[in-house]
């Protein structure tokens, strides 16, 4: 097991939320000192999550900020429709939905803008980002498992398709009991970066194309 650094609770703030298609809940938000890459990443706590934490069961989504999918409601990722899923899904049962500052898999907006012109022109999501300098996925989760070690929630259960996610904070003292894939939101635009998720990263993505 990787030892990490402590980090604290800097502030919490009661925020209500409201999505587009109107579902709204009310989350706890905490900001964080001592995080390992010094980003400003957020934790949401939703729904009971004192008593998840509690009986060990919080259900977590560690979610990459992607201001195209989540703010814009680009087609081109499933980004948008999967917050939307762990707010509501993580409000019903109590946890933590992990908003990280790791735009574009952590190669940032321009980057990641860049590499969707090599992708129309070609490559998939992750050869455009190596054939920008960049690995393939350059996230990192010591910060998310600082900020869950500083919540309480060493033992959780994750929301993801990615099992890099439960391999990193596994080895970094987060115990993950289970892992709970998100819906699959296939659209036309998107059917092509789902299925290099599946054939790069072994995402648990059930789609018809990936064969």
């Amino acid at each position: 097991m990787t030892s990490i650094l402590p980090a604290k609770v800097r502030t919490r703030v009661v925020v209500p939320l409201t999505f587009p298609d109107g579902y709204a809940t009310t989350a706890e938000v905490f900001t964080f000192e001592g995080l390992a890459d010094n980003r400003e990443h957020l934790a949401l706590g939703l729904g009971d999550w004192r008593g998840a934490v509690d009986r060990g069961t919080a259900l977590v989504r560690p979610h990459s900020e992607c201001l195209t999918g989540d703010v814009f409601g680009s087609q081109r990722c499933d980004c948008g429709p999967q917050l939307r899923e762990a707010a509501e899904r993580i409000t019903e049962t109590g946890g933590f939905l992990l908003y990280l500052r790791q735009e574009g898999r952590g190669i940032g907006l321009y980057a990641k803008l860049d590499a969707y012109a090599l992708q129309d022109a070609g490559l998939d999501t992750f050869e455009a980002n190596v054939a920008l300098g960049h690995g393939e996925d350059e996230r990192d989760y010591t910060a998310a498992a600082q900020m869950l070690h500083s919540l309480g929630a060493d033992r959780i259960s994750l929301l993801s398709n990615n099992p890099d996610k439960a391999v990193q904070l596994g080895a970094l003292g987060v115990q993950v009991i289970e892992q709970i894939p998100t819906g699959v939101h296939l659209s036309a635009a998107n059917a092509r970066y789902l299925a290099a998720k599946v054939a790069h990263t072994h995402h648990t993505l059930d789609l018809p194309l990936a064969g």
